[in-house]
């Protein structure tokens, strides 16, 4: 008999979410035989306790007795147990400085890690993960900030809808004017935004109707790389170049700021790479962006506006091009920035339910069964008080 346990989120400020569903539950159990799932009490996560105890889940406040513990954020130091199997988001591989006793302790008390940005296919593409509802809590967030910077409308925030659904009815009270909305990305962040701006019935258009024709109606155009990077050598554009060697290559993005009113960056970005613009080019009158809606919130990173993290209750905040201060989140003269590093947290019930949905389909076969596409063996990082070969470049930092 295999013991899941889905554990009481500790991480401070809390998280809602949970990896399954009372429903859910009740399907693991069903479909993997000789499987048992048990819940953590707890009084925060937007699904309750007595959720899961009217679908027959039992719930405790000690997972000793599981052999799999699951949950979302960071599992807090004191709440590790010695010898068992976690799923978490460790926020490690990048040696992140906060959480490098996190790692240290997970290897001397001899627990297996697996970290769901691990999960990776052959090609070492993320399989699962919250990124699509944060492409459409960002651009529902953008689409708020643009109402609200120009009183156009008043809509309910996010994290105030009780599910995707109340959040839909919301998108009935915009009327927008005749803005232009760059989506960049074409991962699973950019398709969430997609779906947001296809719910708006907003038109699609080319980068290219983009910068040439004016429309009597919303609109909005979705940027590749491509599309705005080239080669600093002059040579024809080759993608996994870019990948490999983003240092060498050049923004083009200004091209495009002259048009744009409403920015959500959606893209995936390296450090190596350039950024779209810069502060200096922010203060040129060909930059034309009033809302920037940057979902990947890299801090000091592709949007040089992004200098510090927002939060859930205060999503918004006024990035002065001239001074390259922060001041008040809608200015009529400052560029109005959403930068929040949570934002599926704001539709928790809906996002637990779909990440819940792809580890059922696409992990625990490979947990429970057979990890023939190795699934489980590249996304551990660590097991036996050992990091796996894969992640050995974090030995300094598990050990420093």
């Amino acid at each position: 008999m295999i013991k899941i346990g889905i554990i009481k989120e500790g991480k401070v400020p809390p998280d809602h979410r949970v990896p399954f569903t009372p429903e859910q539950c009740k399907q693991i159990m069903e479909q993997f035989h000789g499987t048992e799932v048990f819940v953590q009490s707890s009084p925060i996560r937007i699904i309750k306790d007595e959720e899961y105890k009217k679908a027959g889940i039992p719930v405790v406040d000690d997972l000793s007795l599981c052999d799999i513990i699951m949950g979302i954020k960071e599992v807090p130091l004191k709440d590790l147990i010695p010898n068992k199997t976690y799923f978490f988001f460790s926020h490690t591989i990048k040696k992140q400085p906060h959480n490098k006793l996190l790692l240290k302790t997970i290897l001397q008390n001899n627990i297996t890690l697996v970290d769901y940005e691990c999960l990776t296919d052959e090609e070492h593409n993320r399989i699962i993960g919250f990124g699509h509802y944060a492409g459409i809590v960002g651009a529902y967030n953008g689409i708020y900030g643009y109402g609200k910077k120009y009183n156009l409308f008043s809509l309910k925030r996010a994290c105030d809808c009780h599910d995707k659904k109340e959040l839909w009815e919301e998108l009935k009270k915009i009327n927008l004017p005749n803005l232009k909305i760059i989506v960049t990305g074409n991962g699973r962040v950019a398709n969430g935004a997609i779906e947001l701006l296809g719910a708006l019935h907003i038109r699609r258009i080319t980068p290219y109707e983009f910068t040439h024709y004016t429309f009597r109606e919303p609109t909005y155009t979705q940027l590749h790389s491509h599309n705005y990077n080239e080669p600093l050598d002059g040579s024809q554009w080759n993608t996994d170049n870019f990948y490999h060697h983003p240092e060498k290559f050049r923004s083009t993005f200004m091209k495009y700021t002259r048009w744009c009113d409403l920015l959500i960056h959606c893209s995936f970005w390296d450090p190596r790479a350039p950024k779209l613009f810069t502060k200096e080019e922010m203060r040129s009158p060909e930059f034309g962006i009033s809302v920037i809606a940057d979902v990947t919130c890299d801090i000091n990173g592709s949007i040089p506006s992004t200098t510090k993290p927002a939060s859930i209750a205060e999503p918004f905040y006024g990035y002065d091009v001239k001074t390259e201060k922060i001041i008040e989140p809608f200015a009529k003269d400052a560029v109005t920035v959403m930068a929040v590093d949570n934002l599926p947290c704001e539709l928790p019930r809906d996002a637990s339910e779909s990440f819940g949905k792809e580890l059922i389909e696409k992990i625990l076969p490979s947990l429970l069964i057979n990890d023939e596409h190795k699934f489980i063996e590249r996304g551990t990082i660590a097991k036996g008080g050992k990091l796996m070969e894969r992640f050995d470049y974090l030995s300094d930092y598990a050990s420093g």
